[in-house]
């Protein structure tokens, strides 16, 4: 049987990994994992700083790795829709698809600061119950964090530029 392929993203916030990440699922007919669904549905009104997102996020890390690797091993396609922005957050990704010998893609998605921060802006108008995560505070607190990927880090990487 064929194993499914992982796809995850590399951004800055805005960046637009969640919009990018609903087309490659939809186009590949993949399974579609967000973290902000699962952190908005299980912890509801909890996240309010980096730390509020550490901590949470990082309770879903075990339970969400493992149904991850049982879609992929039926020969299901995963889409992830968690950040892969610093190299401790890629090797949960790698250690995912390495433990089942599943193929990958980390599509970077390479988008200048200001447009990242229009983005969020609008986001914020959009979507109010993300007013306290979806700041200029928020976003320079987690860019502090963000590291680029390179190739010498062993991923199968497909980079977007996107300038608008």
């Amino acid at each position: 049987m064929k194993q499914g392929e992982l796809v995850f993203f590399c951004g800055k916030m805005g960046a637009g990994k969640s919009t990018r990440a609903v087309e490659i699922a939809r186009n590949r007919n993949a399974v579609l994992i967000s973290e902000d669904e699962w952190l908005q549905s299980l912890y509801p009104n909890k996240i309010k700083s980096l730390e509020d997102y550490i901590k949470y996020s990082g309770l879903l890390k075990s339970q969400v790795k493992k149904l991850v690797q049982a879609v992929l091993t039926a020969g299901g396609d995963v889409v992830m829709d968690f950040p892969a922005n610093t190299v401790s957050q890629r090797a949960w990704f790698r250690a995912i698809f390495s433990k089942v010998n599943a193929p990958h893609e980390m599509v970077y998605l390479n988008t200048p600061e200001h447009v990242c921060l229009e983005r969020i802006a609008k986001r914020r108008e959009n979507r109010p119950e993300r007013v306290n995560t979806d700041s200029v505070e928020m976003f320079e607190a987690v860019t502090r964090f963000f590291t680029a990927p390179t190739t010498s880090e062993g991923f199968n990487i497909t980079e977007v530029v996107k300038d608008k």
